[in-house]
């Protein structure tokens, strides 16, 4: 391969990047904590979902101290909707070491940024590069797909050796005193330009192509097919006692732990309610002498493996009910629930029953 700043490659992209480069918040500091923030929340999220979100952040927490010494839940309600909730956790973790441990200053080498909490090979060459100039180059599914076109790499990019290959093509191409307009050139070349749908024709590296030239572009990046999605149904049942509402923490391990919910039966099927009542021994007592309501459903929910399909009743219980019987549920005030983090899921299932004079009253539209 050719000199690292007199590559096709490099220069072709540096190139293209002083012409399209997006304008981001973070591409305006060299905080490493912004930068930090940033990479946390783009994770498994498109800039424009993410944005409004690390904006909002970053106002309710301006340092990585007011994270560290903010409580758990509160970060929940601000990440509400942005999924993947072990971010959030590792997020919190982070801070709060990084303030016990390194006085609120963020390690300055990527060997000492990957040691922390839920900072991995990308993110760590991300703060390095952006925040200190470190030439370590940043490695994620649209670097794979732009070097594996351009150079006709034949890799499955799911075979555990696929980073270790990548890492090395790409650290040839870094240059040493351009580290951080490399990297956010080749983040904005995957998204703007080779995407999985590339605009090749307005390409300015088509000529040195691999892909291109040999009429492939379709063959890369060597991909193995995904697992199949599982099916779960979920049945929701929203109870009400004297205009309180039952709700729980999710604590196992298993989507959206550490997030609140309403009383959930998981069926291995759609049931109806008789047959879920005979699953749920706790729901045939919730149910004596209540009143029940269907409710409309979310559409859909699908998630990365995961489609979740779910039913929703209201369930208006006698106020002299006892639940001593239910394990980790309390009664709690609707407005007060709006304040815990909970899925998109339920966002969605309150949303489309604001009918109910226990959200209509409460909850903001």
């Amino acid at each position: 391969m050719q000199s690292i700043n007199h590559h096709p490659f490099t220069k072709g992209l540096l190139t293209w990047y002083r012409q399209h480069a997006r304008e981001l918040p973070w591409r305006q500091t060299q905080d490493p904590y912004a930068i930090w923030l940033s990479e946390v929340v783009l994770q498994q999220t498109r800039v424009a979902q993410g944005l409004p979100y690390y904006l909002k952040l970053l106002e309710v927490f301006p340092t990585v101290e007011s994270l560290a010494h903010a409580d758990e839940s509160v970060l929940f309600r601000h990440w509400q909707g942005l999924g993947y909730y072990s971010r959030a956790r590792n997020l919190h973790k982070t801070a709060k070491l990084v303030v016990s441990d390194f006085q609120g200053k963020f390690p300055t080498t990527y060997d000492a940024l990957i040691q922390l909490p839920g900072v991995g090979p990308y993110t760590a060459a991300a703060i390095a590069s952006f925040a200190f100039g470190e030439a370590k180059p940043v490695v994620d599914g649209n670097v794979f797909r732009i070097l594996a076109r351009y150079f006709g790499i034949e890799t499955d990019i799911l075979h555990s050796s696929a980073r270790k290959e990548f890492t090395e093509v790409a650290q040839e191409l870094i240059p040493n005193d351009l580290a951080a307009e490399f990297n956010q050139a080749i983040m904005d070349f995957g998204s703007l330009q080779c995407s999985p749908a590339p605009s090749c024709g307005s390409c300015p590296l088509s000529l040195t192509c691999f892909a291109f030239q040999q009429k492939r572009i379709s063959d890369f990046p060597v991909k193995q097919k995904k697992a199949k999605q599982r099916n779960r149904y979920f049945n929701y049942f929203i109870v009400e006692q004297g205009k309180r509402i039952l709700i729980r923490e999710r604590k196992e391990k298993d989507i959206w732990s550490g997030l609140w919910e309403f009383y959930l039966v998981e069926s291995p099927q759609v049931e109806e309610l008789e047959s879920i009542m005979e699953m749920d021994e706790n729901l045939s007592t919730l149910l004596q002498g209540a009143t029940i309501q269907s409710l409309k459903s979310p559409k859909l929910h699908i998630l990365s493996h995961q489609k979740i399909h779910c039913r929703a009743w209201h369930i208006q219980v006698p106020d002299n009910l006892d639940i001593s019987m239910l394990d980790g549920f309390q009664w709690i005030q609707p407005e007060d629930f709006e304040k815990l983090g909970k899925s998109v899921l339920l966002l969605n299932l309150i949303t489309d029953n604001l009918h109910l004079q226990i959200f209509n009253d409460s909850m903001p539209r």
